[in-house]
Order: C-alpha cells, then structure tokens, then sequence
C-alpha cells in the first residue's frame, strides 16, 4: 500500500507556482482546507485561478489570499461575505466567473470522473449561456459546459488513513467530494490520519486512489460566516 502522507502543509503545497489552477473545497467556511490556504498565503504564490463554491470572508479563507492579491481570477458560485472580493471585482482588479451552483458542482464531479464535458440547462438565456452551444433535448435548450481543468484539487476531511481513504463529515461534504480527484494533483488535509484498516470501509467517500498527498492539519479554526441564534426564553412560573 503506498503511504502517501506529507509532512505538513507547505510540504503539501510543493509544486504550486505563479499561474496554476486551484480547486478548494468547502461550503461557505465549512469544510476549507485551512492550513493549506494559511501555506499559500506564506508562500507569496501569485496570479492564481481559484474553483471554489466561496470566496472566504475577508479574514480568513480565501478572503486571505485575496487580500495579499495573490488571486487573478475567481470561480465561483456565491460570494456575498467578502468586501475585499466585492471592491476588487469592482475595481477590475480580479477577473470574476459566476456560476450557478449546480454546474460548479458538476464541472468538478465531471473532471473527477474524466468527462470531458456535459449539457445543462441551468443559465440558459442569461448571461452564464453567452458563446456557448445550445442543444435542445426533448425540447428544451440545454448548453454546453466544460469539465474544469485544474493543477491541484485541496480539499479538507474528518478522517483519512495512510492511503488516502477519506471520510467527510456534515456540510463539509458538499465540494470537497467532486474535488477529490478533479485535480491533476490532489491534497488532502484531515482533523485526523489514522493507520489503514482503522476506517470503516462502508463509510469511506473517497478512495485512496484519488489522492496523492496527505497530511494531519495542525489547527482548524472552523469559523462560522454568520452566526445567527435566538434570543433565551426564560421559564415562565405557573
């Protein structure tokens, strides 16, 4: 069985230069891969191309990547919680994509299956349609989307083992599992590396095959975007 944990983070990120293509997985702050990010933003590695399903906030996340301007363009389905994204995509400063989720999604899951690209007919008659092929099936136009085409996929599980099983909990399942694998090169950081053999085989999302490196990150914040509760009911005496 190959073993392939990495030391750490910026062992993990060896290979990333100026240019690539990133993928980063994760719902909102739920599920980033943290300590990689931190390891991007330390390493100065500019004029990158982030897939992500969010764009962080502005301290933290992606939002930090953003604000040191290491990010030329971002992909992405939903970025409403950061002010730095909004004042650059203004300015002209980051190019911006906006997609609509579902084929964010499956332009990641396209690329982890090696489907080159597919029909959809989400965006159709907007401007996420403009230059594409429309085709109609059944009478309704669909158009043509293209798997992603990334140099590294980095993604954040619960638990991993030696070679690479992965197993993700809650929410944090959403885009780190169509990014396992969609990757030239796939990163995997975990709350927790155990020995082969201790995971569930009948809870494993993500094979070993689909990974490449892995490692044990050292601290996850695991922030909340907006925290949102109810004011305390006291108990009313009879």
């Amino acid at each position: 069985m190959i073993d392939k944990r990495v030391q750490n983070a910026k062992k993990a990120i060896a290979g990333i230069k100026d240019g690539m293509t990133l993928m980063l997985g994760g719902f909102g702050l739920c599920g980033i891969p943290e300590n990689s990010i931190n390891a991007l933003v330390e390493s100065d590695v500019k004029d990158l191309t982030c897939i992500s399903n969010n764009a962080g906030v502005d301290d933290f996340g992606l939002g930090l990547l953003l604000h040191k301007r290491q990010i030329k363009k971002m992909i992405s389905s939903y970025v409403g919680e950061n002010a730095e994204f909004e004042r650059q995509m203004l300015s002209g400063e980051l190019e911006v994509e906006l997609t609509p989720q579902g084929t964010l999604a499956e332009k990641c899951r396209a690329a982890q299956a090696g489907i080159p690209a597919f029909y959809t007919p989400a965006g159709f008659g907007t401007e996420v349609a403009e230059g594409k092929e429309v085709k109609d099936f059944k009478g309704k136009p669909h158009i043509l989307e293209f798997a992603y085409e990334a140099d590294f996929a980095i993604v954040k599980a619960w638990k991993g083992d030696h070679a690479g099983n992965l197993i993700f909990k809650g929410s944090a399942r959403n885009f780190n599992h169509p990014m396992a694998g969609a990757g030239k090169i796939t990163i995997a950081e975990v709350e927790e590396l155990v020995e082969p053999g201790e995971l569930d085989p009948n809870q494993i999302h993500i094979p070993g095959i689909m990974i490449q490196r892995i490692f044990q990150g050292e601290k996850f914040e695991k922030r909340i975007e907006q925290r949102t509760v109810r004011k305390k009911i006291k108990n009313k005496k009879p």
